[in-house]
């Protein structure tokens, strides 16, 4: 009997693990299985590439903004080198999510490093994979480890690398300490390209049997800032908003920006042109009348109304600052001065003030700097 019941509690397991693809999260169904399906990062694969034929790996730094590719191309390497039977026995992955101070460096990663890899079992699937000799523990978000952390792990990667290949992955390389990064062959993952993520997203969309206008797709790919992770989550947020109604609604570039939390471009350009900023809108007679420019008034009263809709006075600061910034008509100085009033918003926001009296402030300033 209790080897029934524990056979039962195996398979229940194992029922548990298998999730239904539909509900996944589409992050999770798109990602990379193969270092080819990785986009943009045409370097790094290159490279990679040729670990496959010579299984000469050494260990790996990856560093670069979120939502590049930099978890994802090292997974799907493991799987091409291991084959889904090694995969589990073979690889170690540990995320930011787990604790990885001093104590499990020397217990948990230190006892998968020492372990020596078992020999190369027949595949399941039928395919031959390289399967070398040694096993790969990657540490993703290594940039967060404590420098004692840090620094009991450059003993390991020294003392198993015959059998034990380290890939460190984080979004700032200069929070890892010079011994560490050393001994690590370093590749940088840039921000996705448009054309890069929009094949993406198109590919994703078409997989999944929605329709999306190309006006949304530049609006994903403006609100990500170069995170496809952030793009496909949107995307998905988006396609279940769109389907909740009966009919289905169409997807809308203002969709996307509410999901994101993005403030819509006609507020920030209503607020700009207040401002006296130039800027190529279509409004209202109403709404020219009651802006009322050169009005100190009319500025506050502006920002009352934004600040009233709940956006994130970061958000507000970061849309206006590049609309100043990249703004074609207003010269250097303007820049400048300009820049140098967000600087100093961005400080105070940081350090806890008033988000309303400091939109106000920068409103203003930003008034003055551009008169």
């Amino acid at each position: 009997m209790a080897f029934f019941a524990n056979s039962n509690s195996k398979s229940t397991q194992k029922q548990k693990h298998n999730a239904d693809p539909a509900l996944q999260p589409w992050v999770e169904k798109y990602r990379p299985q193969s270092i080819d399906d990785v986009s943009a990062q045409d370097h790094t694969v290159s490279v990679l590439r040729k670990t496959l034929t010579s299984t000469n790996l050494p260990h790996l730094l990856f560093y670069g903004p979120p939502g590049t590719g930099k978890t994802s191309t090292i997974l799907a390497l493991a799987r091409q080198l291991f084959g889904p039977d090694n995969f589990r026995s073979r690889v170690l992955e540990l995320n930011a999510s787990d604790e990885r101070g001093i104590a499990i460096v020397r217990e948990k990663v230190k006892n998968f490093a020492r372990q020596t890899p078992r020999a190369q079992a027949v595949s399941s699937d039928g395919k031959v994979y390289p399967c070398p000799p040694y096993k790969i523990i990657i540490l993703d978000e290594a940039d967060s480890m404590t420098q004692d952390a840090q620094g009991a792990l450059r003993r390991i990667m020294e003392t198993y690398a015959r059998i034990t290949r380290f890939c460190l992955v984080c979004n700032y390389v200069t929070r890892i300490i010079e011994p560490l990064a050393s001994r690590c062959s370093k590749f940088r993952f840039t921000p996705l390209d448009s054309s890069s993520a929009r094949n993406r997203l198109s590919y994703i969309a078409t997989s999944e049997n929605i329709t999306v206008p190309t006006e949304v797709i530049d609006t994903l790919i403006a609100t990500s800032s170069g995170d496809l992770r952030r793009a496909i989550t949107y995307l998905q947020s988006a396609s279940r908003l769109a389907s909740s109604t009966d009919p289905p609604t169409p997807i809308t570039p203002a969709d996307i920006q509410e999901i994101a939390g993005v403030v819509p471009d006609p507020v920030i350009n209503n607020l700009a042109t207040v401002l006296g900023i130039d800027v190529d809108i279509q409004m209202s007679d109403s709404t020219k009348t009651a802006q009322k420019p050169n009005s100190f008034d009319s500025i506050r009263k502006r920002i009352k109304e934004i600040m009233r809709e709940g956006y994130s006075a970061a958000q507000i600061l970061s849309q206006l600052h590049d609309l100043v910034v990249l703004h074609p008509t207003l010269n250097g100085r303007q820049k400048s001065r300009a820049a140098l009033v967000f600087a100093e918003a961005d400080k105070a926001l940081c350090d806890g003030a008033d988000e309303e009296l400091w939109i106000l402030e920068v409103a203003l300033q930003v008034y003055k700097a551009v008169s």
